[in-house]
């Protein structure tokens, strides 16, 4: 053997023994979308009417999942879903989402997406949306309670830290808002409030549509603006990159949007560029706003070292002028039935574009099926991490299908929830929907449910109902549904255990679960 080599083979071999904090990890950056529909991106649904020019672009450098869904159909779950890795409906919360200051959905001692990547080296940062629960301070505690915001005329003190919240739950930095259409109207910047609201909050309807008018009389920070809500958080999602850009340590980025969910306030520069809606100008502006934060990763020269994933929390809203897009000729939930809040393919499908240049394929797709729990186990598969024994529950890796590989253990089954607390359960093709026995939710409290069954391989728009006549697939499904849920896991190697007592046959009497004893 050649001297030369010899130090060849004896450099390469000790660089793969190098511990995993002495090699480059590649950055993660997760743009999560609100309320944006599976069929918004115009690279996907191109008859579709919205122009999108950037993510066009990132469909064009990475790898669309054409069976990518949310584990909720609105936005506290889907959120608590994606930083834990777990179903949400396993918490006590069974229906709707986190109303205004209501305390923690993510317990303390909880693992984080954010927490695992610390744990790698990593730093972390929120930057947008929590909509997950903070202990507020005040003369009483925050509590789950059963009358949506019935704590929002309470006296809360904004001097005070905010418990509980992103820099609590395995985040080093925080700036956003709890969510852009409940108070406190103000910015919060890890866990104190940037400005203090000291003034009320008024709408003005010359900001947009779909104002939070029940809200008239709220805390609100002096001049606060809804339309400057997203230019904001992009400028700081934008600066946190470029600050990254000078550090050699690894960073995940979580940029959680507002927009295109209400209040639709487009900006000035946005505002009737569509030609159709104001909401179809809030989806070209959110549009914007990812592509800013994409091209600051380009521009910091991070492309090569940064997977770059998009995607959303859940589909399309129906009232925020969905029948005028509808007119215009597009499509928000593509070929799926229904829109934000069903157990419908359209309520919970969703856009899934990872772009990671050498690694990943540009221009390429995978059917195969993903939830956006799935993003922690797979994150950590590409990091070189391990999951540990205990927690995300319901995180399976699809690194796999990233690489063009096949997986030993790809995800066959997958649970939805809707906005009214209805399961779906799906098991390859087959789709099986337990839907509300009554009129409406609270007509159907404590009744039984009503099941029905869909091939979508054969009815992707769930217009054929087999139950009828596969009753066996029906008591198949419904027993497999069962022990997902009793074994408290969807990771073949766990075990574990729910927060609440959940059920299925009949629907909830209660927004919060009796807790499991």
């Amino acid at each position: 053997m050649s001297r030369n080599l010899f130090w060849y083979l004896l450099f390469c071999l000790s660089t793969a023994l190098l511990p995993a904090a002495e090699q480059k990890q590649p950055n993660i950056v997760v743009i999560l979308a609100d309320d944006f529909g599976v069929g918004d991106i115009q690279a996907h649904y191109p008859k579709n009417k919205i122009p999108t020019p950037y993510l066009d672009r990132l469909v064009q450098q990475g790898m669309s999942f054409t069976d990518a869904h949310s584990g909720s159909a609105v936005c506290t779950p889907t959120r608590y879903g994606i930083l834990t890795g777990r179903y949400a409906w396993r918490t006590r919360l069974q229906e709707w989402v986190i109303a205004a200051y209501e305390p923690p959905l993510i317990a303390e001692q909880r693992l984080t997406y954010p927490g695992l990547l610390k744990s790698q080296g990593y730093a972390t940062a929120c930057i947008g949306k929590w909509h997950l629960g903070w202990n507020w301070p005040g003369p009483q505690r925050s509590q789950m309670t059963e009358k949506k915001n019935g704590q929002w005329k309470l006296t809360w003190d904004f001097t005070r830290p905010i418990q509980g919240g992103p820099v609590d739950r395995g985040f080093d930095y925080y700036f956003g808002v709890d969510l852009p259409n409940l108070p406190p109207f103000t910015f919060i910047e890890n866990d104190r409030v940037l400005v203090e609201p000291t003034e009320k909050f008024q709408p003005d309807p010359a900001e947009g549509i779909v104002l939070p008018k029940a809200f008239t009389g709220a805390p609100s920070a002096p001049g606060w603006r809804m339309q400057k809500i997203l230019p904001e958080l992009t400028r700081r999602a934008v600066k946190y990159i470029e600050d990254r850009a000078e550090q050699k340590q690894p960073f995940f980025l979580y940029f959680s949007m507002t927009s295109p969910h209400e209040p639709v306030v487009p900006s000035p520069p946005f505002r009737g560029k569509s030609g159709i809606a104001p909401v179809a100008d809030f989806v070209m502006e959110t549009d914007w706003s990812a592509g800013q934060v994409i091209e600051a990763i380009d521009k910091a020269g991070l492309s090569d070292d940064t997977i770059v994933i998009f995607t959303a929390d859940n589909g399309h809203s129906h009232y925020t002028g969905w029948n005028d897009l509808i007119k215009a000729g597009h499509l928000p939930s593509g070929p799926y039935r229904g829109h934000k809040g069903d157990v419908w393919e359209g309520g919970h499908r969703v856009p899934l574009v990872v772009r990671w240049p050498g690694k990943i394929e540009a221009d390429s797709s995978s059917d195969q099926m993903v939830c956006l729990t799935d993003l922690l186990a797979t994150s950590a598969d590409l990091v070189g991490a391990k999951l540990p024994a205990e927690g995300a529950e319901d995180s399976l890796s699809f690194s796999s299908a990233l690489r063009g590989t096949a997986n030993p253990q790809p995800r066959t089954t997958l649970v939805n929830h809707s906005n009214f607390g209805e399961f779906a359960y799906r098991d390859g093709p087959w789709k099986l929907v337990y839907k509300l026995g009554g009129r409406n939710l609270e007509k159907s409290r404590g009744k039984p449910t009503i099941a029905e069954l869909y091939n979508l391989e054969a009815d992707i728009a769930e217009e054929q109902n087999l139950a009828p006549s596969r009753p066996e697939v029906v008591k198949r499904m419904t027993a497999d549904l069962q022990a997902l849920i009793d074994r408290g896991s969807s990771r073949p190697d766990q075990q574990s255990r729910n927060d609440g007592k959940i059920t299925f046959k009949s629907t909830q009497k209660l927004r919060w679960a009796p807790a499991n004893d």
